[in-house]
């Protein structure tokens, strides 16, 4: 791990100077695009448009602003949300092992997905939008949709956030509550996809976004789509607490003549942008596969455990019959060597940054009509294999169906190293049988809703590796697939062992510089500012 130390005021001014080289030709391109020839509509644009690599860059927090790459997603995402989810953990003993894999959340890591986004995406967002809001329909529209993908990821983590009021001061700025926040996403989703849809219908030929979109290529379609899927995932997140509201967002997302994404995933790619993940797990030997991975896919004889991992290396493991091997989370590390040869994920420095799915769009739409809302398309039955099959083929794998009608259940999970970590059929408390995901791939409509439901999260969890930060929200929500709780719990009280961790604490750089919204944040929060307060949708 590589660490840094910049307080917000400085990422600020570095920030500002970074974009402004971006507007230096503004007065000969300011072309109003909804009354030009086309000729004008495919000029440059790099006054705007060189923004966007950047901001969609900066989702995953891979934009190089001369201090490297990598080791900020390291501490803004890798070392919170990849571990909780289930989905990763590390073999190495930060700071004695005290540290967020133990639920001693470190404000030295934790402050980056907070500082990083707003200096280095909103930001730029902000100015994107001063410059296009007026002028270049298509452009802002674009922005808001990267700004509602950027920002709810950050409310997830830490619940109210400065949004609808981003850029109304100098210093700090005035807190939404997350519910405030939500509302204030499903109407930058509206905003945006009414104007793409007046820019495709009457510019269907003209494609200025083109040089500058690392996602669909300017495709404003596909972006139409993506934002109707965003809409869809954000009224499932809100459903247990304002389920009227959910229910008519995701109808809304369903109804809109484009659709959603079905075919082609929402991802960023191209010059510029390297894994992060990759360098993190295969050149510094920081992250490995979670033991819950090993457990469900093992379990499930599924075929997407080689497309996510390498095989183990430890000797031990072999010698025991493993072909892959899992780390538990929050268990006693001593020295990294340990569990280091365990499976690495299997990314390379070329792989896309996933942010969405079709597949999680299937499941999506599939808990929606388990829930019996309008116009998801098919049964709950129907669209969870459809979720499946896409999530296969998203892999070129073949024998979805075969898979489907798997009885299979996960499997123990056996540490090779310490046997007193494991979870068993024969265990007990948080050793036992209560943690291991005794569901199956094959969806019984005769269940209950609960354990249909229970297998619709689980198989989604698995297709939307190695996106931890949608994987931890929605086991927040749900509860599921069932993971294992920290064998270490050093929160001293904060944060519950058979709860998990809700959250991240703010910023302290926010609690210093902004005291005042500081305090209104942990109001609105509703509890202590610890990451055992659960956000607002989390009431499960």
């Amino acid at each position: 791990m590589k660490t840094k130390t910049k307080i917000f005021s400085t990422l600020l001014i570095s920030g500002l100077l970074l974009f402004a080289s971006c507007t230096s030709d503004f007065e000969e391109m300011n072309i109003d695009e909804r009354g030009v020839t086309n000729e004008q509509l495919q000029s440059d644009y790099y006054f705007i448009g060189g923004f966007f690599p950047q901001m969609q860059q900066m989702i995953y927090c891979n934009f190089n602003w001369g201090w490297g790459v990598n080791w900020t997603f390291q501490i803004m995402q890798n070392l919170n949300a990849d571990v909780f989810s289930g989905y990763m953990m590390t073999p190495t003993p930060f700071a004695g092992n005290v540290n967020n894999m133990t639920y001693a959340l470190v404000d030295g890591w934790n402050f980056s997905a907070w500082d990083y986004t707003y200096a280095y995406f909103m930001t730029a967002e902000n100015q994107v939008e001063t410059l296009t809001k007026e002028k270049y329909p298509s452009f802002y529209a674009t922005a808001l949709i990267l700004k509602v993908e950027a920002m709810h990821r950050v409310s997830d983590q830490y619940g109210p956030i400065i949004y609808t009021h981003y850029g109304d001061s100098q210093t700090g700025g005035e807190f939404d509550s997350q519910k405030d926040a939500y509302y204030a996403f499903f109407a930058d989703l509206d905003k945006a996809v009414d104007l793409l849809n007046k820019f495709v219908t009457e510019y269907p030929d003209i494609h200025p976004f083109t040089k500058y979109d690392q996602m669909f290529g300017g495709d404003y379609t596909m972006w139409i789509k993506w934002a109707n899927s965003l809409r869809l995932r954000l009224a499932m997140r809100i459903s247990d607490i304002d389920p009227t509201k959910a229910q008519a967002e995701a109808e809304k997302a369903m109804s809109n003549k484009y659709g959603v994404l079905e075919a082609t995933n929402a991802q960023v790619s191209g010059k510029g942008y390297t894994h992060p993940v990759a360098a993190i797990a295969n050149s510094w030997g920081d992250i490995r596969m979670g033991a819950p991975m090993e457990s469900i896919l093992k379990g499930y004889n599924d075929p997407r455990m080689a497309k996510y991992f390498t095989p183990t290396k430890d000797a031990d493991a072999i010698a025991a019959g493993y072909e892959y091997k899992g780390i538990r989370q929050g268990i006693n590390l001593v020295d990294k060597a340990e569990y280091l040869d365990h499976s690495s994920i299997n990314l390379t420095a070329e792989s896309p940054a996933v942010l969405m799915t079709p597949a999680e769009v299937y499941f999506l739409r599939a808990e929606g009509a388990l829930k019996g809302w309008a116009n998801m398309g098919g049964t709950a039955k129907e669209l969870y294999e459809m979720g499946v099959k896409a999530s296969f083929d998203q892999y070129g794998l073949s024998g979805a169906d075969d898979y489907l009608a798997s009885s299979n259940k996960a499997a123990e999970y056996i540490d090779v190293k310490h046997d007193t970590n494991s979870v068993k059929l024969t265990g007990t408390g948080i050793f036992g049988p209560d943690y291991l995901n005794l569901t199956s791939p094959n969806f019984d409509e005769a269940t209950t809703n609960d354990e249909m439901l229970q297998k619709i999260i689980t198989q989604k969890w698995i297709a939307m590796f190695p996106e931890g930060m949608e994987a931890w929200s929605e086991f927040r929500r749900t509860g599921y697939p069932k993971l294992f709780p920290v064998v270490l719990n050093k929160s001293g009280g904060k944060i519950s062992t058979t709860d998990f961790v809700k959250r991240l604490n703010f910023s302290v750089n926010e609690k210093q510089n902004n005291p005042d919204g500081y305090e209104k944040a942990v109001q609105l929060l509703g509890g202590d500012d610890t990451g055992g307060t659960p956000l607002w949708w989390d009431v499960d």
